[in-house]
C-alpha cells in the first residue's frame, strides 16, 4: 500500500517542493499550513509519518508534536532552522523520530523518511502495534498509549519523552541485557545525542522508580555490557 505523508509547512515553495518529491517518489502526500490544518487533516484519512516544521504561524511547534505524540504515537520528522539547534534537541527528547535541517536535499529528506517508516514497522513493540497496551512491573504500571506511569502507591509519575522510550524499551526486553547502541536504537535518538546520554536518561529514570537510585535493583548495570530490566514484566 502506498504510505501516506502529512506535511506541515507553512512555507509554500518548501512546502510543495517537499510534497512533488515525495509523490514522484510514490507516497501519497496531504499539506498543511498551519498547526491546526494539520491537526484536521490528522482526524481524516490515516497518516503514516509526518513532516512538521516547527516554525509555524499558529502555534509552537515543538508544542504540537508533543501533542501528537502523545494522543496518536505517530513517526514525526521535524523541519528545524540551523540555529535552532535546542529545539531539534527538545524535539527528540519528546519522542520525534529524526529532523532535516534547512536549507536541505529533498533526498536527504526522503531518505530520512523512508528510514523512519522502516523502524515503524521492524518496532511494533515501540510504537503503533502496542500504542494502547499497559506493561505492569514491580508494582509499575505503564500506559503506552498516553505515556502515563503511574507508581506502585498510584501516584502519576512524568516522563520526558526521552525517558518514556527509554522504559519502553526495557520492557520490551525484561532481563535482556541491552548495550548502550540497542538502547539508543530502541530509544530512537539520533545524530546529536551521544553515547554517554544513555546514562543520563537511566540516572534520571532511575531517581523516578528505584527507591535509591545510588543501589538500584530494577534497572541494573552488567559492567562492560549494558543495562538490563531486572523484573518480570505483564502485558495487557
Amino acid at each position: 500500500m502506498t504510505e501516506h505523508i502529512l506535511v506541515v509547512e507553512d512555507d509554500r515553495a518548501t512546502r510543495d517542493l517537499i510534497a512533488r518529491y515525495l509523490a514522484d517518489n510514490h507516497f501519497r502526500v496531504s499539506t498543511a499550513v498551519t498547526g491546526a490544518e494539520g491537526e484536521r487533516a490528522l482526524d481524516g484519512d490515516p497518516v503514516d509519518l509526518v513532516v512538521l516544521d516547527l516554525n509555524l504561524p499558529d502555534q509552537d511547534g515543538l508544542m504540537l508534536a508533543k501533542k501528537l505524540l502523545a494522543e496518536r504515537d505517530i513517526p514525526i520528522v521535524m523541519l528545524t532552522g540551523r540555529a535552532e539547534e535546542m529545539d531539534r534537541v527538545l524535539g527528540l527528547e519528546l519522542g520525534a523520530d529524526d529532523y532535516v535541517t534547512k536549507p536541505f536535499s529533498p533526498r536527504e529528506l526522503l531518505a530520512r523518511i523512508r528510514a523512519v517508516l522502516r523502524r515503524a514497522k521492524s518496532k511494533p513493540g515501540t510504537r503503533r502495534g502496542q500504542a494502547l497496551r499497559v506493561y505492569r512491573f514491580a508494582g509499575f504500571e505503564l500506559r503506552s498509549g498516553t505515556r502515563k506511569l503511574v507508581s506502585p502507591a498510584g501516584k502519576e509519575l512524568t516522563l520526558t519523552g526521552g525517558e518514556f522510550s527509554l522504559l519502553m524499551t526495557f520492557v520490551n526486553a525484561p532481563r535482556q541485557i541491552l548495550s548502550r547502541d540497542q538502547l539508543l536504537e530502541g530509544s530512537r535518538m539520533y545524530d546529536d545525542v551521544y553515547d554517554r546520554s544513555i546514562d543520563v536518561q537511566i540516572l534520571r529514570l532511575r531517581r523516578k522508580i528505584e527507591t535509591n537510585a545510588s543501589e538500584p535493583t530494577l534497572i541494573r548495570t552488567e559492567r562492560g555490557a549494558g543495562y538490563f530490566l531486572d523484573c518480570d514484566v505483564e502485558v495487557s
